[in-house]
Formats: structure tokens, sequence, C-alpha cells
């Protein structure tokens, strides 16, 4: 599995670990990435996507299923 946003696209980054002393060395930042089902033409599928999609409401989930008591 890619670490990459199915919506948006976001993925891995490289970033910098500063020491006290200054000294940089390279580090991967990866993107809070979730997997969710989500619905696309009445389709329901497994995607993966980052937080800020699914807060910011881009992602469609399915309606939950109501449990029956027996």
């Amino acid at each position: 599995m890619a670490r990459v946003c199915d919506i948006c696209g976001k993925r891995t980054r490289v970033a910098n670990n500063v020491s006290h002393a200054n000294n940089k060395t390279k580090r991967k930042v990866f993107a809070n990435l979730q997997s969710v089902h989500a619905v696309f033409d009445e389709v329901t599928y497994r995607i993966t996507v980052c937080t800020q999609c699914i807060k910011s409401g881009r992602v469609a989930k399915p309606a939950r299923k109501k449990s029956v008591a027996v």
C-alpha cells in the first residue's frame, strides 16, 4: 500500500531532525492516513484517506446499519 491519500494526493514528505548542536539529518514525515469505507456512485470501496479529507467531508461514508434487537 502506497502512503498516499486517494482523495487529495498527500504523501510522505522529507524534513530535518535538528539536534541541540544544530546538526541536521534527513527524516521522513508521514501523512496521517486512515483506511475507511467510502461511497462513490452508490458503491462502497475501502480507500486510504488523510484525516483532513475525513474532517472536511470530502469522503462520503456509507450509512450505518441499525442493529435489530431480537
